[in-house]
Order: structure tokens, then C-alpha cells, then sequence
């Protein structure tokens, strides 16, 4: 009995030290890997992370470039000659108003007159196309300097004002501003005190408001020049003060106001181009109607819309 609960006990005792062996085994065996697993993945993430912020600071870098450059071109824009800036964007843009023999549209809705055909020539010159747009006539000065348009050529009769705000071009055109009225009262109004009591449609801005009111006449002032001769046929004005240019061409017999006739000269003035203050583009446009007074073209295209006696050589 002894011996066998002493074989017993040394039994149990063997298989107490084997399941121990085991145990500390085991853990080794698991727990070596895991020890070198994990330095190896937090260095990979740290490596990302660091090829992150690097991408991010390029394109920061990228981005501050672009910015960078496109300030330099905005600035370049802006201190560009007027001649290469109009080159650079591919286009002339004419300020004008509905202003026939100089500007006015065709019946297929295209700009001609004797300005639109001649603004035209100066583009081809500068190898860019043209636009026009209609302006307010009061406010040609803002949209020259607001860069809405590059030019005012719309027969604009040179005042103080032009002179100041603009640079323009050589005087190219003769004119005046006349009365026009009703031919049927025109006999009536053979001077200047004889017309103070009369009622004037006017053109707002225009040398045909400076004259109305350099002699003191009542007036309206409106939208364009060929408005007043609407005013006049519709009995709201008596008379108005428009270019003589423009009453040759669009009033007596022939035209669409056969009944209206212009009588008094008030002024005597002439045509210039105007451009931003200080741009080359007038000393440019300059040289063109040289070059176009000389070879004849000029002079031509003013024959085809009735103003060759008002022309100024070049």
C-alpha cells in the first residue's frame, strides 16, 4: 500500500512538472513575435504620416506659386500700354450710342456709319476683333476708366471736359450743333432770342445740353440724340439741339423726319476719339487716320455716308 501511493504520488508529481514545462513554453513561443510586430508597424505609420505632410506642404507650396503668379499677371495687366493690353485680350471695345451717319445699325443688325467703319479699319490694323456697345452718354468717362469699353468714338465733339478726362485723339471731323424744328415754325425763328421761349429735347451729357444751356433755354434731357426728334414729332418738345452731322442725315426730305429742318448754328466744333487718360492708343489711332488720309480710304468711306465736306485732314 505504501509503495503504491508513493508510485502514485511520483506519478502525479511528474505530470505536474511536464504541465509546467508546457505552460512555459507556450507563452514564448506567441509572445516573440508580438514583441518585434509591433515596433515595425508604428514606424510604418510614422512614415506615412511624415510622406502625408510632405505631400501637404508641396501642394500648400504649389498653390502659393499659382497665387504668386497670378497676382504678377494682374499687376502686369495693369501697368500694360493700352495698344498691348487691347492686343493681349483680342479685342477693340467701341462706346457708342445710336448716332447715324457715325454709328447706327443696319438692317441686318450690324454696327455701321461712317465712325463704326473706320473704328473697324483700326482693329484690323491691331490685328484683334471689334465689339460695340451702347453706352450712356453720361456716363462715357466711368466706362473708359472702368475698362467696360476702350474707346468713345461716337462723333464726341472735344469740350474741356473730353479734354481733361480723356486722351484723345487729333480732331478728325468738323461740326456744329444746330436747332432743329418743325419746318412748317421755321420761319418763325430766325435767331437765338427768338427760340427762349421754346421747349428743348436735349441729349443728356451732350454739346447739345452745353449749348441749351450756355443760352439759357428750358430743356429735357434724355437718352440720345435721335430721342429729341421723337420729342419733337410727339409734341412733347419744340425744338432740340443735336450735331449738324446728324441732322444732315436724319431729318428733311428723304428720311424718316421729312418734316422737321434744322436752321441755327449755335457752336462750331469738332470730333476727336477718346481713350483712357494717358493711353498710347490715341497717339496709335492717330497714326491710322494718317496712313487712311493718305492712301484715300478715309475719304472714301466718308463719301459713302454723306460727311466728305466735314472730314479734317490728317
Amino acid at each position: 500500500m505504501r509503495k503504491l501511493l508513493s508510485t502514485t504520488i511520483l506519478a502525479i508529481a511528474a505530470a505536474a512538472a511536464l504541465t509546467a514545462c508546457g505552460g512555459s513554453s507556450a507563452p514564448a513561443t506567441t509572445a516573440a513575435p508580438a514583441a518585434t510586430a509591433a515596433p515595425e508597424t508604428t514606424a510604418a505609420a510614422e512614415t506615412k504620416a511624415e510622406e502625408t505632410k510632405a505631400e501637404e506642404t508641396k501642394a500648400e507650396e504649389t498653390k502659393a506659386e499659382v497665387t504668386k503668379a497670378e497676382e504678377t499677371t494682374e499687376e502686369e495687366v495693369g501697368m500694360m500700354d493700352d495698344v498691348a493690353y487691347i492686343q493681349q485680350k483680342g479685342s477693340l471695345i467701341v462706346g457708342i450710342t445710336d448716332f447715324a451717319p457715325m454709328d447706327y445699325k443696319n438692317d441686318k443688325g450690324e454696327w455701321i456709319g461712317f465712325d463704326a467703319d473706320v473704328a473697324k479699319k483700326v482693329a484690323e490694323s491691331l490685328g484683334v476683333e471689334i465689339e460695340f456697345i451702347e453706352i450712356d452718354w453720361d456716363n462715357k468717362i466711368l466706362e473708359l476708366q472702368n475698362k467696360s469699353i476702350d474707346v468713345v468714338w461716337n462723333g464726341m465733339t472735344l469740350t474741356d471736359e473730353v479734354a481733361n478726362a480723356m486722351e484723345c485723339s487729333k480732331p478728325y471731323c468738323n461740326n456744329a450743333q444746330v436747332v432743329v424744328l418743325k419746318k412748317e415754325d421755321a420761319d418763325k425763328y430766325p435767331d437765338v432770342a427768338s427760340l427762349k421761349d421754346l421747349q428743348f429735347a436735349v441729349e443728356a451729357g451732350s454739346a447739345g445740353e452745353a449749348a441749351a444751356e450756355e443760352n439759357g433755354f428750358s430743356f429735357t434731357s434724355i437718352s440720345t440724340q435721335a430721342d429729341t426728334l421723337m420729342e419733337i414729332s410727339a409734341g412733347t418738345s419744340d425744338a432740340s439741339i443735336i450735331d449738324l452731322l446728324m441732322a444732315g442725315a436724319m431729318v428733311g426730305e428723304g428720311t424718316s423726319y421729312a418734316d422737321l429742318t434744322h436752321t441755327l448754328e449755335l457752336t462750331t466744333e469738332e470730333y476727336v476719339v477718346g481713350c483712357r487718360k494717358d493711353s498710347d492708343l490715341a497717339s496709335y489711332i492717330d497714326d491710322q487716320l494718317k496712313k487712311m488720309s493718305e492712301d484715300g480710304s478715309l475719304m472714301e468711306i466718308a463719301k459713302e455716308y454723306g460727311v466728305q465736306d466735314a472730314v479734317v485732314t490728317q
